[in-house]
């Protein structure tokens, strides 16, 4: 017979420099956020969201339903829905087939499936770009 479990305490002033067992950040359906995100874990967006995100060296996932009027940045970025604004990642974007960008795209690599709508400049040689600006510059 399982006992049942206590009641978790208040988090005490020890517990508060523990880092959260969480991978994965998550903005629901049914949430509208607007301002700015910073997230040191990956981010999932499903709902609205207006204002910029910066997950630096995560991922960053747009859901198929999500509209997301913001810059965005992240290692790897996968969009599945609606995004308005600048689009930079480091090293991945991927676009899915229900995907739509309206705005600049900044990747290192890009792929992109059929059926993917991109209005607005692409740079997809992101880290060679940049390697030869840097080259260039001397």
């Amino acid at each position: 017979m399982a006992s049942e479990p206590s009641p978790r305490p208040a988090a005490s002033a020890a517990d508060a420099g523990l880092p959260e067992r969480r991978m994965t950040a998550w903005v629901g359906k049914s949430l509208k956020i607007q301002g700015h995100i910073v997230s040191e874990d990956d981010l999932t967006i499903d709902g609205d969201v207006e204002g910029t995100i910066v997950v630096g060296d995560h991922t960053l996932h747009v859901g198929p339903g999500a509209t997301v009027k913001a810059d965005l940045t992240a290692g790897t970025i996968t969009v599945s829905g609606t995004v308005f604004g600048k689009v930079r990642a480091h090293e991945l974007l991927v676009l899915a087939a229900t995907a739509s960008v309206i705005g600049e795209i900044v990747a290192a690599r890009l792929r992109m499936a059929d059926g993917a709508i991109v209005e607005g400049p692409v740079d997809a040689a992101g880290a060679r770009s940049a390697t030869a600006s840097a080259a260039g510059s001397r």
